[in-house]
């Protein structure tokens, strides 16, 4: 059985109550806050494993939430899934920039997210401890350990997101990863994004990097590719 802390964050007392009901089934420990100001205090007594987080909140809205949750040195890596009624392209692609793990629509039904749930805390237990530490392709370099990425020794802010799919290039130079394949490794089978999508984070990715933003090289009708050295 699970013995995670699921940190929810909902305003509406009859969804909490249901995601409780069916987590605890599950044998996660449930802490419930009705806002993100709410959720704030409950995470200064205790940081949980995971949290479910509604977009629509009284106050604070989970967009500017999630941004306070990845700033924050003691929060950075809990995971994040959002969940909300809100089922446009844009809000999905706004959820991923500012750090979400996993994005899920209402309504949804029970193994869906307790599924959901899983991936996402199994994936982040998994994740490489025994890869370098350090990952340089040209002037770029990666530090997992304290999740910095600089060019030519300058810092780069990027989004969770952008620095996994970083990441994932360039582990492996020259090796093409379609669409479908960045998705999953960045944020688990059957997330719900659009090859627009992963098309407009690649840009950003590129933009960012600057002058070598051509390292990011696009396969046509296959996908992209760090460019072996």
């Amino acid at each position: 059985m699970a013995n995670e802390t699921l940190l929810i964050v909902e305003d509406d007392a009859d969804i909490r109550e249901l995601l409780r009901y069916n987590l605890e089934r599950e044998g996660y420990k449930i802490v419930e806050s009705a806002s993100s100001e709410e959720a704030h205090r409950q995470m200064a007594k205790a940081v949980p494993d995971l949290i479910l987080l509604d977009l629509m909140l009284p106050g604070t809205d989970g967009f500017a939430f999630c941004r306070a949750v990845r700033a924050d040195e003691r929060t950075a890596k809990v995971p994040v899934i959002m969940v909300t009624a809100r089922d446009e392209d844009a809000d999905i692609v706004a959820g991923l920039e500012v750090g979400a793990d996993d994005y899920m629509t209402k309504p949804f039904s029970a193994r869906i997210l307790s599924a959901r749930v899983r991936a996402v805390l199994r994936r982040r237990a998994v994740e490489p401890g025994d890869e370098a530490d350090i990952l340089t392709r040209g002037p770029v370099e990666i530090d997992r350990t304290h999740h910095a990425v600089t060019i030519e020794g300058q810092p780069l802010t990027l989004t969770l997101s952008e620095f996994k799919t970083l990441d994932l290039l360039m582990k492996r130079p020259g090796v093409v990863f379609s669409r479908y394949q960045i998705v999953d490794a960045v944020h688990g089978e059957d997330y719900p994004v659009t090859d627009r999508s992963v098309d407009v984070q690649i840009v950003g990715l590129r933009r960012k990097l600057g002058k070598y933003g051509d390292l990011i090289e696009t396969v046509r009708g296959v996908g992209y590719r760090m460019r072996a050295e």
